[in-house]
């Protein structure tokens, strides 16, 4: 059996004083992961699914173990997993069956089973999937193939009531490996991404009330692999994303005035990172890429109430293209991804060191 994250890595490391951030090794997964999604279930565990094979598992906090779910119908990568209204996680895109033409399924884990929720129109890997505020799903772009495809610009609707997919306003900007947020009026800020790499820095937003979009005013810098965060204060952070160098910056959308402020560099350059609304309102950014840095081990905080980035804790591990879910007493689970260590691992941020127990 695994062990839990009160027992495993909870030694202090030099440096950390107690009460300090810190991360604590946690149970690994039975299969290393990239490519793949996490996703919060009711319950409380963790579903972290695909990622070059069809298995699913679960983390139990309670535990810190994890077990082996239901396969998915097929192979999914480069997917999005979004947590439905009814309970159930909605898998889309990133494959499809080669003989059923499946592309989108659905998790129930009060049955631990999956089922087809209908075909996606069209073929998409590296695309966003947003839930709106009616219960539908927002799918935008991506590209038509796993490797060399054509980005999109089209996007989709998926109706969980009649498990279907619907066509809607297509983007002005083909885009992949952009950015989405649902702002709070509702619409859907789209931003950056690329074009077999051409690079962008245009933002789009859509209105659910007509299934349009429109231009808003370009970031700074472009960028892709870059992470969008909205902040309480109704403005969305974006950070990091471009591999020429300048991507320690950062800026800030105003949805109200529809423009974007400058703010404080992160410490590292990075890309393929994640950024988290932590519950005090700060973000905390792990891990990530850069062409001169290799791969990160280090995690840093914006405080949006001063503008600023400080460094915290390290994880054990260094990734990218990890996923990083919240869990509902406040700790961070990163799972997987992408280094030069074992990617079948999980640790745990948490906001005092753990316990160590003889």
């Amino acid at each position: 059996m695994t062990r839990g994250p009160a027992t495993s890595g909870s030694a202090l490391r030099d440096g950390e004083t107690p009460g300090a951030p810190s991360w604590a090794v946690t149970g690994s997964m039975q299969l290393p992961r990239l490519y793949h999604t996490a996703t919060l279930l009711p319950s409380g565990q963790v579903l972290v699914a695909g990622g070059f094979n069809t298995t699913t598992e679960a983390y139990e906090p309670r535990n810190g173990e994890w077990w082996r779910s239901a396969n998915m119908l097929t192979t999914h990568r480069s997917h999005t997993a979004t947590l439905m209204p009814d309970g159930r996680v909605l898998v889309a895109g990133g494959g499809r069956h080669p003989r059923t033409g499946v592309n989108a399924e659905l998790y129930d884990e009060i049955t631990v089973s999956w089922s087809p929720a209908g075909n996606m129109l069209t073929t998409r890997f590296g695309h966003t999937a947003t839930l709106m505020p009616d219960g539908r799903l927002l799918v935008v772009g991506g590209t038509d193939k796993e490797f060399g495809g054509r980005a999109l610009s089209s996007a989709e609707l998926y109706d969980p009531g009649t498990s279907t997919w619907t066509a809607t306003g297509s983007l002005g900007t083909a885009r992949t490996h952009h950015t989405a947020t649902l702002l709070p009026d509702g619409r859907v800020l789209v931003v950056g991404g690329d074009d077999k790499g051409s690079r962008r820095n245009a933002a789009e937003l859509y209105d659910p009330s007509t299934g349009t979009w429109s231009s808003t005013t370009s970031m700074r810098a472009p960028r892709t692999y870059h992470s969008a965060t909205l902040l309480a204060t109704g403005q969305v952070l974006v950070a990091g994303g471009d591999p020429d160098g300048r991507n320690v910056s950062a800026e800030l959308y105003d949805p109200n005035t529809q423009t974007w402020s400058s703010t404080a560099g992160m410490n590292a350059a990075r890309r393929y990172h994640t950024a988290t609304l932590l519950p005090d309102g700060r973000v905390l950014v792990t891990g990530g890429y850069h062409d001169n840095g290799g791969i990160h081990f280090s995690a840093e905080l914006y405080d949006p109430a001063t503008g600023t980035w400080s460094s915290t804790a390290s994880m054990n591990v260094d990734r990218f293209q990890h996923t990083a879910t919240l869990l509902p007493e406040g700790s961070l689970l990163v799972v997987g991804g992408a280094g030069n260590h074992d990617q079948s691992s999980a640790e745990l941020y948490v906001t005092e060191a753990p316990v160590v127990q003889e």
